[in-house]
């Protein structure tokens, strides 16, 4: 009686323990988001030297140009950051740097990859960023699937976003194609770029039309995102081979043959929009000026304009020419989007300027900031309520 009576003690003090260490590390609330938008940030760390915060809410540091700022310990050994002034209503990210090591917040499981780096995320919401959350609107369908690629006999996954009632209607669709930048792959829209979100938002507001939307992998030398394929969990990178040299261009009639056999889509040029980021940008331009009976509608959000000097293609050939034909056949809309601060605002530029020389009409939106999905995310909200009107 008395051994089973100690038993007892232990065990009741070893739960002690647990539930202090859990109030101390795995119960704490991280991020907390305030009444009035301010954000606490939290991280129980006790043998930690030193804690930051860093994220793309922060301003940069004039010492460094980081965007970090330092928390402070608990005698507890909880670190805690609270931002000076309220957020703005936006999606952001963060993580936390240990001792010198980035690592993310284990309070939060909400986590994203962006390339080879995780970020986490929170929402503030209000004003266009409740486009960005799960409202209590009626939600489409995301799934990934595989195409068969005719000229490389490759299979290759494409992500698929088709709108609240689709499955039941038996109605026919207009498709937006929407393509990734550099060192992203098929699942980059949905995650960053909140695009199922986004599409459910405005089609139940009545701010656009019902459509699907298919993001394929635009790296030529991935099948799918890394760990969802053959080539097994494979680290990601940022620049891939065969990028932007042409066959991402050539190829891809086989993506809109395989949605408008797979899907129940409007097969025609009217009922079909590009639209892409930085690399994604670059393909979008090329792809709807080598084909210019594809698509009725290009989005061009902080596009890349010109091939790199060391690319020989048939795609990238007599440009002007192709240009003339594309607005020849009338464009219903050529959309151009780009941050004042954004490292292509030049290019992106020049390219207003040849366009506005030939009295080629387009529509162009000027944001703040850089080369950012805050600035993608806009220009999607954007861009898709002016498609198939």
């Amino acid at each position: 009686m008395k051994r089973l009576l100690w038993c007892l003690v232990l065990l009741v003090a070893g739960c002690a323990a647990s539930a202090q260490e859990l109030r101390g590390g795995d119960e704490l609330l991280s991020p907390e988001i305030l009444p009035d938008n301010r954000v606490v940030f939290r991280l129980f760390a006790p043998g930690a030297q030193s804690v930051e915060v860093t994220g793309d809410f922060l301003p940069e540091r004039e010492t460094d140009g980081r965007k970090a700022e330092p928390m402070n310990r608990s005698e507890e050994g909880v670190w805690s950051y609270t931002t000076p002034a309220p957020l703005a209503p936006e999606l952001y990210t963060y993580a936390f740097v240990v001792d010198g090591l980035r690592t993310t917040d284990p309070n939060n499981a909400h986590v994203f990859r962006n390339v080879a780096t995780l970020y986490n995320i929170f929402l503030i919401e209000g004003g266009r960023a409740d486009l960005y959350r799960v409202n209590d609107v009626p939600h489409g369908t995301v799934s990934y699937t595989w195409y068969l690629s005719p000229s490389t006999g490759e299979e290759r996954r494409i992500a698929i976003y088709t709108p609240a009632g689709y499955e039941s209607s038996g109605n026919k669709y207009p498709v937006l194609y929407l393509l990734h930048g550099m060192g992203g792959d098929e699942e980059a829209w949905l995650a960053f770029g909140r695009t199922a979100q986004i599409l459910d938002n405005l089609i139940a507001e009545g701010w656009a039309k019902p459509m699907i939307v298919a993001m394929p992998n635009g790296n030529m030398s991935q099948q799918a995102a890394p760990g969802e394929s053959s080539h097994g969990f494979e680290k990601p990178r940022f620049v891939l081979p065969h990028t932007m040299d042409g066959l991402m261009e050539s190829r891809f009639p086989e993506v809109v043959q395989y949605v408008d056999s797979r899907y129940r889509t409007v097969r025609r040029k009217e009922a079909r929009a590009i639209a892409g980021l930085s690399m994604g940008g670059f393909h979008a331009l090329h792809i709807s000026k080598q084909y210019p009976d594809l698509f009725a509608y290009v989005g061009l959000f902080s596009a890349v304009i010109t091939p790199p000097d060391s690319v020989q293609s048939a795609v990238y050939d007599r440009p002007a020419e192709k240009l003339a034909v594309q607005f020849a056949r009338l464009p219903k809309l050529y959309w151009i989007g780009i941050g004042r601060s954004d490292f292509l605002y030049d290019e992106n530029e020049a390219y207003r300027r040849e366009l506005d020389a030939k009295g080629y009409p387009y529509v162009y939106y000027e944001s703040e900031g850089d080369h950012i999905w805050r600035n993608w995310r806009v220009y999607l909200t954007e861009f898709v309520p002016r498609l198939f009107r």
